[in-house]
């Protein structure tokens, strides 16, 4: 274990090699940098405790000669294994190949999830926030590099040239589900391909035609799978009336425009006057739309209209 001093250290896993003793008791502390042949059987003790990079890491350890190697996973029968556990002791029973390390790194993204890449949070899902929001992100970094290499500049130093104008991405927390779900499609690997395609919709027929698709091989969408398509189409409409930002809660839904300009400011502004009683403008130039907004649909429904009127006033 990983307090004992390194020259007990060092012995006890010198002796172990020499085969001085037949069994070790150790910590993961064995996880990676061991390398003795002879072990063929390992048994992990409470594997539901560890991460499933720690796991595939610790079952390496057996099986490093022609010698068939064993790794035996226990969990306390007592308590039952949460959501996450039961998936990554699954997992484990797959990875049986050379080569795995990226499946498992696909596994371990689609279980944990990923940081919150527009927000301020430092974690969150990737099935919450969008893939294809993250891609987009993705592709507007390497365009910066590859800029900067261009234009013979530092990177980090931030004097690069600006992005087209309509090269951005609207943010939008709706406040519903929005994935696709595993037992709607099983296999990962298809899954990530279509959050790819998904993120790469641009019109409203596009979106149809992918429905289509998706309706045609694995049968009608469940909930989370339409909002998903249904939160593209108010991307379109948003990034149409150069909403940058919207947020809708419990009491309204507050809307950020694109550098805080809108294409017609005389029109919003006489739209706002007409229904004061419900819209107004904040100091930091966000757009108000009090309304009480119980469930879904009503967001649904909030989303749609206000965007709708923007779209129109920003023709």
């Amino acid at each position: 274990h990983g307090q004992m001093p390194p020259t007990e250290l060092e012995d006890v896993m010198n002796a172990f090699y020499d085969r001085k003793f037949d069994i070790l008791l150790a910590t993961n502390i064995i996880e990676s940098g061991i390398d003795i042949p002879t072990v063929n059987t390992m048994i992990i003790h409470r594997a539901d405790m560890f991460g499933l990079a720690a796991l595939y890491q610790l079952r390496g350890r057996v099986g490093r000669s022609n010698v068939r190697g064993y790794a035996y996973l226990t969990f306390d029968q007592r308590k039952p294994l949460n959501a996450d556990a039961q998936r990554r002791l699954d997992v484990m029973k797959t990875l049986d190949s050379l080569g795995a390390g990226f499946t498992l790194a696909s596994h371990d993204l689609d279980i944990r999830g990923a940081g919150n890449l527009v927000g301020e949070e430092q974690t969150g899902h990737i099935k919450e926030v969008g893939i294809e929001l993250y891609q987009q992100m993705l592709e507007e970094a390497v365009a910066e590099v590859q800029l900067a290499e261009e234009l013979g500049v530092d990177p980090a130093t931030g004097e690069l040239r600006a992005k087209p104008d309509d090269d951005w991405v609207p943010v939008l927390n709706t406040g519903f589900p929005v994935y696709i779900p595993e037992d709607y499609v099983e296999a990962l690997d298809v899954r990530l391909g279509l959050y790819r395609r998904v993120g790469i919709l641009r019109e409203a027929g596009e979106i149809d035609s992918f429905l289509a698709e998706v309706e045609d091989r694995f049968g009608p969408p469940p909930e989370p799978a339409l909002n998903l398509l249904q939160t593209v189409a108010f991307k379109i409409k948003a990034r149409a009336a150069r909403v940058e930002k919207l947020d809708v809660g419990p009491k309204g839904v507050v809307v950020g425009f694109r550098e805080d300009r809108f294409a017609k400011p005389d029109k919003l502004i006489s739209w706002i006057r007409a229904n004061s009683q419900v819209m107004s403008i904040r100091p930091d130039q966000r757009l108000v739309f009090k309304r009480k907004i119980e469930t879904d649909e009503e967001r649904k429904k909030a989303i749609v209209s206000l965007l709708d009127n923007l779209e129109k006033l920003a023709r």
